[in-house]
């Protein structure tokens, strides 16, 4: 969502807020520290996260996937259309890419993969299809469904 949203950290407090997940996520580091619990990440802490945390994150991702649907859409037109118009998707994939080097372990074979555009651009398409779809009624059950069956 942070390669979406530019103010994602704080797109992501507010809207936790907004939805009264306070008492799951009661503040930012709070939500960080979550967030390290990604053994990808190069602060992974082993930190395992509850289910009430998970439900809290699936919906908040659910809801900012309703808010930046416009612009996903964008992303991925852009990429059907790279020939006429490469400049959200190439954006996107930038982006993407530099926060992955920024804060996973690089020394990981899944995160060199991640981080080659050649072999993650199939991975950055499915993604925002999932985003994409998870915006219909009972979204928020069909993304957790589809991260539970990974």
């Amino acid at each position: 969502m942070e390669t979406i949203d530019l103010n994602g950290n704080q797109s992501i407090f507010n809207l936790s807020n907004k939805l009264n997940l306070k008492e799951v996520l009661p503040n930012k580091v709070y939500i960080w520290k979550l967030r390290c619990s990604n053994p990808m990440r190069k602060s992974f802490t082993n930190k395992r996260i509850k289910l009430k945390e998970f439900d809290a994150l699936i919906r908040i991702t659910f809801e900012m996937s309703k808010r930046l649907y416009p612009y996903i859409r964008a992303i991925l037109a852009s990429k059907d259309n790279y020939l006429t118009s490469p400049v959200l998707w190439d954006e996107f994939q930038r982006r993407y890419i530099a926060l992955i080097s920024e804060r996973f372990n690089n020394e990981s074979i899944r995160v060199k993969n991640l981080i080659e555009p050649a072999k993650s651009s199939n991975f950055f398409m499915e993604l925002l299809f999932i985003l994409a779809l998870c915006i219909s009624d009972n979204g928020d059950l069909r993304l957790k469904n589809i991260l539970l069956s990974l």
